[in-house]
């Protein structure tokens, strides 16, 4: 089904109670499988056929000029989004319209004529989860929850706790035991609620929707509000078009956790085409993977459709999900686009994070790994062409995972304080 409609070949369904206009330009929840439509709510699941939901629109005309007068953060594009037009008035953590910064010293260094960094680690709480928890606290809001709350790899985590914390309503965020102490500690400050669970990622998702099930007024951002959370990452997409000059990119290659960032990108891109925003062009997406959890580059690499799940066991601990939800969404733009699913080793990955800290002065943590190490392979191997202009996603800052890099730099040398000992360093 087209992500884009005219606003006279569709009507707007939801559910009582609801004010007019609470998800803004929103018709519908959409299935992926099989098209079935069910009234605007907290629903994620098909009643026909179990496939995923997602948003459809009736977007009216919009323009680049209405764009750009817009707020320098991600409700300049509210008219593409599951929110009510008075977004702005609802305390927010207000993230987005990051830096897109022109990578002329990691370009040289992988042999790419024209590179971009995306950098995300500047939102909010230091990653691009600030974006799609902004979407899922609206919903949350129009629904009237009484409890925000996710199961997360970390990076979400802290964006739930700051943004309930900045909205005034209660949080509850679930993590597995074994996460990156920063990352436990970026959640703790913002609330009190902060639940470990024995298990991986998957068990704690199971866990949170097991509990979405049962308990009333409780908004998950990625399980019972998830098609409203997952449109936030389709403003990286249109930051991206509208920062190169209302144009899209040759090129990009985008972490891969769950899926859902790479096709909500892929999904703004055509939605810009289809609204006159930008130029029709072919476009590549690439999606990148650790070794230690790639079921989605397995499945890409023998050809085949169908993800086998697996039990991560990587440093990157943000892209740990053994089992993507969106995993075979990934499959078909990779394949449609002519892109490709790679994966690397830890090893791969924290060289990607001191490649991009030592060519661009951008600290990024270990998902940048993974996708700058996918970059330098995707080169190497042929699969990505260096003379096009390619983009490439920094979800978050390294500050976030510093164990993974802390063995790996450090002093160059340890001296007495005087000029002689400086010397023999040779610096």
């Amino acid at each position: 089904m087209s992500a884009v409609v005219t606003e006279s070949e569709t009507t707007t369904t939801t559910r009582p109670g609801l004010r007019e206009g609470a998800f803004g330009n929103a018709t519908a929840l959409s299935c992926r499988e099989c098209g079935h439509q069910v009234a605007l709510g907290p629903f994620y699941a098909c009643p026909e056929c179990f496939g995923p939901l997602e948003i459809s629109y009736a977007f009216p005309a919009v323009t680049r000029e209405e764009i750009e007068a817009g707020p320098r953060n991600i409700w300049r594009y509210k008219a593409l989004l599951p929110v009510p037009t008075d977004i702005e008035t609802s305390p927010n953590t207000e993230p987005g319209f990051t830096r897109l910064l022109e990578a002329r010293n990691l370009a040289a260094e992988l042999g790419i004529a024209k590179l971009w960094v995306k950098d995300d680690s500047t939102n909010p709480t230091n990653s691009f989860k600030d974006r799609v928890v902004a979407c899922a606290l609206s919903a949350a809001r129009e629904l009237g929850a009484t409890t925000f709350a996710c199961p997360s790899t970390g990076n979400l985590a802290n964006a739930v706790a700051a943004a309930g914390a900045r909205a005034g309503i209660k949080t509850v965020v679930f993590i597995p035991s074994n996460l990156e102490t920063p990352k436990q500690v970026n959640s703790a400050i913002f609330t009190e609620n902060l639940v470990a669970v024995d298990g991986n990622y998957d068990d704690v998702n199971k866990l949170a929707s097991e509990i979405a099930g049962e308990e009333e007024g409780w908004a998950f951002v990625n399980v019972n509000v998830r098609p409203y959370y997952a449109e936030g990452s389709k403003t990286l997409g249109y930051e991206i078009a509208e920062q190169l000059g209302w144009r899209l990119p040759d090129q990009i290659v985008i972490p891969v956790a769950s899926g859902s960032q790479l096709t909500k990108v892929d999904k703004a891109f055509q939605e810009l085409i289809k609204l006159g925003l930008v130029e029709d062009k072919p476009y590549r997406v690439f999606g990148a993977q650790a070794e230690g959890c790639g079921p989605v580059a397995t499945a890409y690499k023998a050809g085949v459709d169908a993800i086998r799940p697996v039990k991560p066991d990587t440093i990157a601990k943000s892209l740990a999900i053994g089992n993507p939800a969106d995993g075979i969404y990934v499959l078909d733009i990779a394949r449609r686009t002519g892109g490709a699913v790679e994966e690397v080793t830890d090893e791969e990955i924290r060289a990607g994070i001191v490649l991009l800290a030592r060519t661009e002065g951008i600290f990024t943590e270990t998902a940048g790994g993974t996708t700058l190490a996918v970059t330098k392979k995707l080169v190497e191997s042929g699969q990505l062409d260096p003379s096009l202009e390619t983009v490439v996603i920094n979800t978050g800052h390294g500050l976030k995972t510093l164990d993974a890099v802390s063995g790996q730099v450090g002093a160059a040398a340890t001296i007495p304080p005087t000029y002689s000992a400086f010397k023999a360093t040779g610096l």
